[in-house]
């Protein structure tokens, strides 16, 4: 069993801290945006963004051992995000279809697509080497994340 992040009642701290780290310059504000994730969450491994382009989803800025380079939509659990476009949240990576390896010690995953004018422009994807790590809760704070992000767009 693993610790929850922060009690609800200093979220809005973490958000605050968050916000002032941006600055609208979008490659800056992702690396940023990673480098405050992997700062502040615990046991994760990896993360970062794919962002869309000419269909696939491309390596973005990223906290973690080297990545795949291009994901096609559908594949992985990436792909899968950017595709239903909702979040999905993963408990056993070795049990999802189509699961991309690209760090063997993941074991589970949150994906969050980032969608801007109704347009999907990539995804923010998180991994822990600790099954069933992540839960509705920690999938809420990586949606806020991306949506305070995405006002700096």
């Amino acid at each position: 069993m693993y610790i929850k992040l922060l009690p609800k009642s200093q979220d809005a701290s973490l958000f605050q801290q968050y916000e002032a780290l941006l600055t609208g310059k979008w490659i800056t504000d992702l690396s940023n945006t990673s480098a405050f994730l992997m700062d502040v969450f615990p046991d994760i491994n990896w993360v970062g963004f794919y962002l869309m382009e000419e269909g696939k989803l491309f390596l973005g800025p990223f906290q973690g051992k080297p990545a795949c380079t291009e994901i096609t939509l559908n594949r992985g659990v990436c792909g899968h995000a950017a595709t239903t476009q909702k979040t999905v949240v993963v408990e056993d990576v070795h049990a999802f279809p189509g699961h991309i390896t690209c760090d063997p010690r993941s074991r589970s995953e949150v994906v969050v697509p980032m969608l801007s004018k109704g347009q999907l422009i990539g995804v923010l994807d998180v991994d822990s080497a600790t099954p069933n790590r992540f839960t509705e809760s920690d999938a809420q704070f990586f949606e806020k994340i991306v949506t305070i992000l995405l006002t700096q767009k």
